[in-house]
């Protein structure tokens, strides 16, 4: 219960922050999820009651985003530049390894909790493709080989 109340209370504090906001939805959403990693299920019901909206105007938006997450994230976010210039050196089959060492498709998390595979459509490190970023390191000439290194390199206990 000391759990929920505590959760409530830090989304109370974002809404309040951004609910005189003109069309506060998003900064609210946006502002849970940097404090807390996701937009928990169970706040949608008060984020719709304290901005005057429906459950399902919220939800919806929560649903239409890919950006937002429902569930705490994996404590490894990798993404994966789809841009043209990193396309042009050899992200599309960068990506097609990844996601099958990885076992996912994009916006999902492998099977062992870990990692998450999301889509970004630039990185601005384009000279130097194919790119990926490991939570908030940018790595630059991205081979497969190089790819399962750093997989192999990411620490199993977080």
């Amino acid at each position: 219960m000391a759990e929920s109340t505590e959760l409530n209370n830090v989304i109370e504090d974002i809404i309040n922050r951004f609910k005189d906001f003109q069309g506060p939805l998003l900064p609210v959403l946006h502002g849970i999820q940097t404090k807390l990693g996701y937009v928990p299920v169970e706040s949608i019901p008060l984020i719709a009651r304290e901005l005057r909206q429906t459950v399902a105007d919220v939800e919806g938006v929560v649903s239409f985003y890919p950006h937002f997450r429902r569930t705490p994230p994996p404590p490894f976010r990798l993404e994966i530049c789809r841009a043209e210039a990193c396309q042009a050196v050899g992200a599309r089959e960068l990506e097609r390894h990844a996601k099958i060492v990885l076992g996912v498709d994009y916006h999902e998390i492998s099977a062992d909790g870990r990692i998450s595979l999301d889509p970004v459509y630039c990185l601005g490190n384009c000279a130097c493709g194919p790119n990926i970023m490991v939570n908030e390191r940018l790595i630059g000439r991205v081979s497969a080989s190089r790819f399962d290194e750093i997989i192999a390199s990411l620490p199993r206990e977080v």
